[in-house]
């Protein structure tokens, strides 16, 4: 493994920063620096920014309209954008359903969902988890009938992240009731705007209504909708999640949190504290372990090499760092972190002030604290909780 970048890829990380800095809205950058309520139209602003230079689907190869970037430039690309402060993209488009397009759909469908896809104009959505159903992907039983031309789609998902937003959601339904339960599983894109569709919020520890159920009554949906063969959407399913789950292991935006958390540290008076310092100082040694696996995983790669069969790991490792800091950045704000406020989560907001002086002192790099930390409570469930992750690591290790 070689640990340190070629001059040619330092070159080319300069020239990515160069482009973030002149290209990414300052307003955009602040919010996600400060930890603030990102809208959908802060989200898609910046994925339409991407789209316009043809990054929006940065690992994606030259002929279906991505730069063609090996491995570590897609890392440096990522760390980059991550480290400038840079909304995470909405990975469900560009990281999760295109590639499944891209390996098992036809042409037709190439050409039909992957422009949208890049150019951010088109907003997906998953629809994998059912209630029952989180985990253990192949118990799902949201049903699709097939009817000559299309499909009867009658069930529900649930925990479906931003899909208040979506134009698009891509499911794993049930098509065969009489084989074991991974056999019977399609792969079907499911227009959102079609009639029966419903879609209701879930409102999270923290406030946000960041996730919903989704709702699917009698949607007819076209059978030219379905990627790859029937009853075969539970290998696609996997191909899909083995991108998931590395990209959850987000180590760029862990390295931009651990100096956020510097700064609360040295602005709360804590940081000269060696207690203190020693926690961030474990936290970082953590993160570098984490970025070490990763860049074992891109050395494999860009050198031919089979790839580590790591994504279990890198999801363990990277959800309880996520926790971690923000655990430390409460520690750090002390009470001045423990009020809960939802309006401080929106820019502009004037701290104590909004309070009428009922949190003095409180300044306000600390007023969004909270919600960041009740949210990071989900890290170590979603994408299959690390429970699970820990029984297939240690399936895969010791057979």
């Amino acid at each position: 493994m070689q640990l340190a970048f070629t001059a040619e890829q330092e070159t080319f990380r300069a020239e990515i920063r160069a482009w973030v800095a002149e290209n990414l809205p300052q307003d955009i950058s602040d919010k996600v620096h400060r930890a603030q309520r990102l809208h959908k139209e802060d989200l898609q602003r910046w994925a339409r920014i991407l789209g316009k230079k043809g990054w929006h689907g940065w690992a994606w190869p030259e002929r279906f309209g991505g730069p063609g970037w090996n491995a570590i430039q897609r890392h440096l690309f990522e760390e980059e954008c991550a480290l400038a402060g840079a909304p995470r993209v909405v990975p469900f488009g560009p990281v999760m359903v295109a590639p499944v397009i891209m390996a098992f759909g036809n042409p037709e469908q190439q050409r039909r969902f992957l422009p949208g896809i890049m150019s951010g104009d088109v907003w997906w959505s998953q629809g994998y988890s059912e209630p029952g159903s989180g985990s253990d992907l192949a118990s799902v039983k949201t049903r699709a009938e097939r009817q000559g031309d299309h499909y009867l789609v009658n069930g529900q998902k649930t925990w479906t992240t931003l899909g208040q937003y979506g134009d698009w959601i891509f499911c794993l339904v049930r098509t065969d009731t009489q084989v074991k339960p991974q056999a019977g599983i399609s792969f079907l894109l499911i227009d959102m705007k079609s009639p029966g569709v419903t879609v209701r919020p879930i409102i999270m520890l923290d406030g946000e209504h960041e996730v919903n159920e989704v709702f699917f009554d009698n949607v007819r949906v076209p059978a030219e909708n379905l990627i790859g063969e029937e009853n075969k959407g539970w290998t696609y399913a996997k191909y899909l999640l083995a991108h998931e789950r590395t990209n959850i292991a987000d180590v760029n935006r862990a390295k931009r949190e651990l100096e956020r958390l510097k700064r609360i540290a040295r602005q709360e008076g804590v940081y000269e504290d060696s207690r203190f310092r020693d926690q961030i100082a474990l936290l970082e040694v953590d993160i570098v372990a984490l970025e070490m696996m990763v860049l074992r995983v891109l050395s494999a790669e860009s050198s031919g090499k089979q790839s580590l069969d790591v994504a279990g790991l890198l999801k363990i490792r990277g959800s309880e760092i996520q926790q971690r800091y923000t655990e430390l950045m409460m520690l750090a704000g002390g009470p001045f972190a423990t009020p809960y406020v939802h309006e401080a989560m929106e820019a502009g907001w004037q701290g104590d002030q909004a309070l009428g002086g009922l949190w003095p002192g409180g300044a306000a790099h600390c007023a969004s604290l909270t919600s960041h930390y009740l949210n990071h409570r989900k890290t170590t469930i979603y994408g299959g909780s690390n429970e699970v992750q820990r029984n297939i690591v240690a399936q895969t290790l010791l057979g």
